[in-house]
């Protein structure tokens, strides 16, 4: 659950549950099939970077506003992102009014987006970019503003009519957990029911963790992508903690990833005040490795070079985006160094070392050909160039090589494996 978000959290009115049921013969027989998110969407989010901040008298270029979403946008032209692929130009928590129209409709607060929601959709859409926009399935948003619970059709209409193209459904204000599952559920049919092209990004397992083990399966036949985990934050011990769970729970949620539907480890915090050199490369190689949305959370007017090439990078990029569309897992822990691996197309495949130790120097580490790729990555050879930090070809393996790196503290080394000849 979020507390920064928030204060307590309330009940859901029994009324969903009526509301729900009314539906059920809907509900039950429906799955999600919108043809979305067939790879993982990349784009940019505001909420890690900028929060709440509302404040736009002392803070005009870092509150809420339509001012800084068409900056974004601009940048996102300018600077190489849309062609990079991040096509979702995002807003958070803290956009609305306080409260609905005379008519039940959400609305955006009328000081910080004079021109509503309407125009900074087509002005985003002038771009070639698409708009996301944020909403709760509970009473009130996390931040304490009108939430969509009782307004699930209207809203999702409402939305449809701006030309909003992403939707983030959070779960504040909802603690009963069937409530909340009948919710999401309600939701995506709605968005469908629309006839507009909505990406629906859930953080429906999230807040059904603390109370019991989510049904991946049927948050897969609702959601594109959903939140597993707490909000990241600009450190590495969030970055870790991350980690640490996808790995443990692994089993659970990677069986159910592939296209149209992504497990979502929140955003990317490349580019801020938080991460080393190396904890960024870790960030962005895992996030590939695990086939998760790359929504970045950063100031793109102010981002140095380094971090935009890292963000930028094209074969990082490719595998996150690989058409197979299968999640990456943790093949191997020994002590501080972390193996991932990850199936790509063509019989390819990508490989992440991983240092986790925090003191000392880089760390020495070796691993035999013949163990990757489920043994067949290089079988019976293969060409390994390396990715990350830097790119360099390394040349053919055969089956009985070991590959060898040295690897910074909180750092990674990033490989591409890619067979030479077909056993």
């Amino acid at each position: 659950m979020r507390p920064e978000r928030g204060g307590a959290k309330r009940l859901c009115v029994p009324a969903l549950r009526l509301a729900a049921l009314v539906l059920w013969g809907v509900l039950s027989a429906g799955a999600l099939n919108n043809g979305l998110a067939k790879t993982p969407t990349m784009g940019w989010l505001h909420w890690e970077r900028f929060m709440c901040n509302v404040n736009c008298r002392e803070q005009p270029d870092a509150c809420i506003s339509e001012e800084l979403f068409m900056k974004m946008a601009d940048v996102m032209v300018s600077d190489g992102w849309k062609d990079a692929g991040y096509e979702y130009l995002c807003i958070d928590d803290c956009w609305m009014a306080p409260r609905r129209d005379s008519n039940g409709r959400l609305q955006a607060d009328p000081v910080r987006f004079p021109g509503g929601i309407p125009r900074l959709a087509d002005y985003v859409h002038s771009k070639g970019l698409k708009l996301g926009i944020y909403a709760d399935v509970g009473n009130k948003t996390c931040a304490g503003y009108p939430g969509s619970f009782g307004f699930y059709d209207i809203d999702a209409q409402t939305f449809a009519n701006w030309g909003v193209d992403l939707l983030k459904f959070d779960g504040c204000y909802c603690d009963s957990v069937d409530h909340l599952i009948d919710g999401y559920k309600y939701m995506s049919l709605a968005l469908n029911k629309t006839g507009r092209s909505i990406v629906y990004s859930c953080e429906w397992p999230l807040y059904v963790w603390p109370f019991r083990k989510p049904n991946y399966k049927e948050i897969q036949q609702y959601c594109n992508h959903w939140r597993n985990f707490a909000d990241v934050y600009d450190s590495w011990q969030s970055i870790k903690k991350i980690l640490d769970w996808t790995s443990s729970n692994q089993e659970e949620i990677i069986g159910v990833a592939g296209p149209g539907a992504w497990n979502d480890p929140d955003m990317l915090v490349i580019g801020n005040f938080g991460l080393s050199w190396d904890q960024q490369i870790t960030q962005m190689a895992l996030w590939a490795i695990m086939a998760a949305p790359l929504l970045m959370s950063n100031d793109l007017r102010n981002i140095s070079p380094q971090a935009r090439a890292l963000l930028q990078n094209k074969d990082v990029i490719a595998i996150n985006q690989d058409p197979l569309g299968k999640q990456g897992y943790q093949l191997r822990k020994e002590n501080n160094i972390q193996v991932w691996e990850r199936p790509l197309s063509n019989l390819a495949w990508a490989l992440a070392m991983v240092n986790q130790q925090e003191m000392g120097g880089p760390q020495l580490y070796g691993i035999s050909v013949d163990s990757l790729g489920k043994g067949v990555a290089c079988n019976p050879s293969c060409s390994i160039t390396q990715i990350l930090p830097v790119k360099r070809k390394l040349g053919i393996f055969a089956w009985t090589s070991s590959l060898k790196a040295e690897i910074n503290p909180t750092g990674t080394v990033l490989f591409l494996l890619e067979i030479t000849q077909k056993t």
